[in-house]
């Protein structure tokens, strides 16, 4: 019959002198105390492992840190584990490397990797927006916590200057950001839920505001300014190639001599600067023809169609046409996004196709199979629409010169 231990008590725990040997003191069940010369003591648990019957010691922690409760404690949660043949030390073991990797998990570097993946469906330049809102607003107070310690408080508690400030659209972004970041955590098994799913309904909901355009009739009071504007001929070329192409800003202040087929009078631009990360081809009319004629003896030796002012190795800011607008007077009523909604309305009342016209904007429904069709399908068709708009716009200018016509054209000299 096996011997059983009489348990230790917390004065002898607490007496247990140091001797020329490293002896133990049995608390029973397997729990030991060891006393080593030093005069330090380590709670032991004496056990078999599970399947292997290896006989083998768990160390509890060092005494007094670890009281005799503590121990006992333990001992009884260890047995718990024998009792289902789970190995108490392969437990611990893999609690420690979850709680390193919880810690490693920050918001950021989860979010950076949540970025790499949507990068593959989002233009370089939302992708770059989307960080630096980040990074300007939540990484400094959320960023380096363990993404499992985000919680909705915290978190509502740092965007609540924003809102009180009347930054409601931020506010709505950054809480649509941050849930995409705890979505793709539980996807990836780093989170078993989303904390922070309801944040959104802790703040006032923005007012739906279009981005400024004008109406059809303004036009000519447009091509007026455009024509008359004391701007720089890169950006007055910029502005009326935007306004001719129906693109996005950032798609057009990129555009490179590479994507340009002056013959076949087509510009394909990659996936990799599109919104929706899809190849676009827009059908040249002539007059942009003429106005890449126009810009060939000043970035034709450049990568870019509108090069930057200060480097001229990279492009035109996509925002330079806005800044341009608004010095023209239109701030509050023109952003340069705003020329594809007046191509729409315009094109839309004249009673084209919208298909058609959705495909000019390089908008794609939800359909996979007829986008891929339609694409192909849509190209001759959009070429007489897009024909019809540049025509529009020089009629639009009453009878004056556009930057196109270069014999008469007025440059801005700088």
């Amino acid at each position: 019959m096996a011997r059983i231990a009489k348990p230790l008590t917390n004065t002898e725990v607490k007496q247990a002198k140091p001797k020329d040997k490293v002896y133990t003191l049995s608390d029973g069940e397997g729990l030991q105390l060891r006393v080593k010369p030093n005069g330090s003591k380590l709670w032991l648990f004496d056990y078999y492992r599970p399947f292997t019957k290896v006989r083998t010691c768990l160390s509890f922690g060092s005494y007094p840190e670890v009281s005799i409760a503590d121990a006992r404690s333990k001992r009884k949660f260890a047995r718990e584990l024998l009792a289902k043949e789970i190995d108490p030390k392969d437990h611990r073991d893999e609690n420690d490397l979850k709680k390193k990797r919880e810690h490693a998990n920050t918001l950021e570097h989860i979010a950076a990797q949540w970025l790499e993946v949507k990068k593959s469906s989002v233009s370089t330049e939302h992708a770059n927006d989307t960080w630096r809102s980040l990074e300007l607003h939540i990484f400094p107070s959320l960023g380096k916590l363990p993404i499992h310690n985000i919680s909705a408080v915290k978190t509502i508690d740092t965007i609540k200057p924003i809102a009180a400030k009347g930054s409601l659209e931020t506010v709505k972004r950054l809480c649509q950001r941050l849930n995409e970041i705890m979505i793709f955590a539980v996807n990836t098994g780093i989170l078993t839920a989303n904390p922070l799913s309801g944040i959104s309904k802790a703040f006032q909901a923005p007012t739906k505001q279009h981005l400024p355009t004008l109406k059809p009739d303004q036009l000519p009071e447009l091509m007026q300014a455009i024509m008359t504007a004391s701007i720089k001929r890169t950006t007055r070329c910029l502005i009326e190639w935007q306004l001719h192409t129906m693109v996005r800003p950032n798609e057009a202040a990129g555009t490179r001599w590479v994507e340009i087929d002056v013959e076949s009078k087509l510009w394909t631009i990659p996936a990799a600067r599109m919104k929706k990360k899809k190849e676009h081809i827009v059908p040249l009319t002539d007059q942009c023809i003429a106005l890449l004629e126009f810009m060939k003896p000043i970035s034709g030796h450049r990568e870019h169609v509108f090069p930057a002012d200060r480097n001229s190795r990279t492009h035109i800011n996509s925002s330079t046409a806005n800044m341009a607008l608004k010095r023209m007077g239109y701030s509050g009523q023109l952003v340069s996004h705003g020329f594809r909604a007046l191509a729409s309305t315009t094109l839309n009342e004249q009673g084209f196709d919208f298909d058609v016209i959705e495909a000019a904007l390089a908008h794609t429904g939800k359909d996979e199979v007829r986008n891929a069709y339609n694409r192909a399908n849509y190209l001759a068709r959009r070429k007489p629409v897009m024909e019809w708009w540049s025509n529009h716009i020089e009629q639009a200018a009453s009878g004056r010169m556009n930057l196109f016509e270069k014999r008469t054209l007025r440059l801005v000299v700088n």
